[in-house]
C-alpha cells in the first residue's frame, strides 16, 4: 500500500440514490481540482460544475469541494464530488479518475491516512467502526464519544501517568534520595494504586459497553406448548415464529434484533425443553440451553396452574395464558396473555427494568471491544504485578509499569504492529 497513490472511493451506498458522494484523496491534488472545477478553488467552497471527461463531453452535474491539507479527514489534500447516484454516473467518474493515475482505494485506506498523519488514533478509528454499524441512538452515541476523542482522551491520560511513574521509579536507583522528591516512593505506590482502580473500573464496565454495542440477548424459554412462540410474536409485533399446537414445533432459535429505548436487543424463541428422542429436537434443545448460557435475560415461560423450578439467575417468570385463570398467586411472576396481549405492557416495562440494571443506565466511560479489553487486562495486571511483586526494586516497578503503557499504547497505535492496523482498518468500508 503507497500513501503517497492518489486514491478514490464511494463514500456513499451503493444503488441507485439522488446524491452519490465521491472522495479522492493525495497529494497535490489542487491542480486536478482546478481542471474540473474550471477555476483555482478556494479550499472548502463548494462549486456547481459540469464535469467533463477528457474529451469535453459531460460527465454529469457535480458539486465539488477542496480539502486542502492538512485541513482534511486524510490530513492530505481531498476532493469531494457530490454527483447523482446512478450507478452509471459514478461508474463513468471512475473511469474519468482511472483515466488520470487515481486507483480505487482499499478498505479503511482513507482512514488509514488519517491515522498516519496524526488525525485519528486506533481508539478514534474503533468508535467509526462502531458508528458505521449503529443502529441504535444508545450505540449511536457511544460510538461517536469515542470517534471524537473521549476513549483517547482517558488512555493518554493514564498512558502519560504511567510513563512518569516508570521513570521515577527507575531514577529511585540512579539518584540520591535527597535529589528526589519528598515522600517519592509513597507517591509512586499510590499512583500506581490509582491507576490500578481505575482501569479495573473500565474492565467492570466491560459487560455495559459489550450490551451497548453488540445488543442485550433475551431469550424465550419453557418447556413445550407453554406459548413461547406466541409471546416471542406479540413482543416482536409480527408472526415470526410458527405456532402450532404440536409438542415441539420449533426446533431451531428464531431470533429477531429489536430497538428498546434506545438499547439493540437480540431476542431469541427457543426449542421447548423436554426429555425426547427425536434427534433433531434435541438438537434444538442444546441450542436452547447455549441461548440460556448466553443470555442477558432469560424469559422463562410456564402455562398458568403449572408449577417450576428457576432455571436461571437472570430470569423473569412470564406465566402465560392468564385469560385461562382468576388466581394470580405466585410472587414476583408476571402473568400475560400471548393470545389477548393482557399483561405484555407489565412484562416489556419489567425487561426495561433489567435493561436498565445491565447497561447502568447507559454510563460506560469508554467503549470497550475484544480487542482493546485484552490489552486492558494486561495493563491491569501490570500495574497489579507492579505493587504485588514490590519488594523495594523500584526497576522491577519500573518496567511492570512502562509494559502497562506499552499495553494502553497498543491500544492508542502508539506502538503497534502491522497485524493490528490490518485488521482494525479492514473493518472499514470504502471510502473510509
Amino acid at each position: 500500500m503507497n500513501n503517497n497513490d492518489n486514491i478514490f472511493a464511494l463514500s456513499s451506498g451503493r444503488g441507485k440514490s439522488g446524491v452519490a458522494v465521491i472522495r479522492i484523496s493525495g497529494n497535490d491534488l489542487e491542480k486536478f481540482a482546478k481542471k474540473i472545477i474550471g477555476r483555482t478553488p478556494v479550499p472548502r467552497r463548494a462549486y456547481f460544475t459540469n464535469l467533463r471527461d477528457d474529451s469535453g463531453e459531460i460527465i454529469d452535474q457535480c458539486v465539488v469541494i477542496f480539502f486542502v491539507a492538512p485541513h482534511s479527514f486524510t490530513g492530505t489534500d481531498i476532493i469531494e464530488i457530490q454527483c447523482h447516484g446512478a450507478p452509471a454516473v459514478i461508474n463513468k467518474i471512475f473511469e474519468f479518475l482511472r483515466g488520470h493515475n487515481m486507483r480505487v482505494a482499499t478498505p479503511g485506506e482513507f482512514s488509514r491516512r488519517a491515522f498516519y498523519n496524526g488525525k485519528m488514533d486506533l481508539t478514534d478509528v474503533d468508535g467509526l467502526v462502531a458508528l458505521l454499524d449503529a443502529q441504535t441512538d444508545k450505540q449511536r452515541a457511544a460510538a461517536l464519544r469515542s470517534m471524537m476523542g473521549g476513549d483517547s482522551a482517558v488512555y493518554e491520560n493514564w498512558r502519560d501517568q504511567m510513563l512518569e511513574i516508570s521513570a521515577y521509579a527507575a531514577a529511585m536507583t540512579d539518584y540520591d534520595a535527597d535529589d528526589l522528591p519528598p515522600n517519592i516512593s509513597d507517591r509512586i505506590l499510590e499512583r500506581i494504586k490509582t491507576l490500578y482502580t481505575a482501569v479495573s473500573g473500565v474492565l467492570g464496565n466491560y459487560k455495559v459497553s459489550r450490551a451497548i454495542m453488540c445488543g442485550i440477548n433475551i431469550a424465550i424459554v419453557g418447556e413445550t406448548n407453554v406459548g413461547k412462540s406466541s409471546l416471542f410474536n406479540r413482543i416482536v409485533g409480527a408472526s415470526r415464529a410458527i405456532v402450532s399446537d404440536i409438542p415441539g414445533t420449533t426446533r431451531d432459535v428464531v431470533s429477531a434484533q429489536m430497538d428498546i429505548d434506545g438499547y439493540m436487543v437480540n431476542l431469541s424463541d427457543t426449542a421447548g425443553l423436554r426429555n425426547t428422542a427425536d434427534f433433531v429436537e434435541c438438537i434444538g434443545i442444546e441450542r436452547t440451553n447455549t441461548e440460556i448460557a448466553n443470555a442477558d435475560i432469560v424469559l422463562h415461560v410456564i402455562n398458568a396452574g403449572d408449577s417450576t423450578e428457576p432455571i436461571s439467575r437472570n430470569e423473569i417468570l412470564v406465566i402465560n395464558k392468564s385469560d385461562t385463570i382468576d388466581s394470580r398467586d405466585i410472587p414476583g411472576a408476571i402473568y400475560v396473555s400471548a393470545k389477548t396481549g393482557a399483561g405484555i405492557s407489565e412484562l416489556m416495562h419489567e425487561i426495561r427494568n433489567r435493561i436498565a440494571e445491565i447497561t447502568n443506565n447507559g454510563e460506560s466511560t469508554v467503549m470497550i471491544n475484544a480487542r482493546t479489553y485484552d490489552l486492558l487486562m494486561t495493563a491491569r495486571d501490570e500495574l497489579y504485578a507492579a505493587l504485588d511483586d514490590f519488594d523495594g526494586d523500584y526497576d522491577i516497578l519500573s518496567e511492570h509499569v512502562r509494559y502497562a503503557a506499552d499495553a494502553i499504547g497498543r491500544i492508542l497505535g502508539t506502538i503497534g504492529t502491522n497485524e493490528i492496523l490490518d485488521m482494525t482498518f479492514s473493518q472499514l468500508c470504502l471510502g473510509k
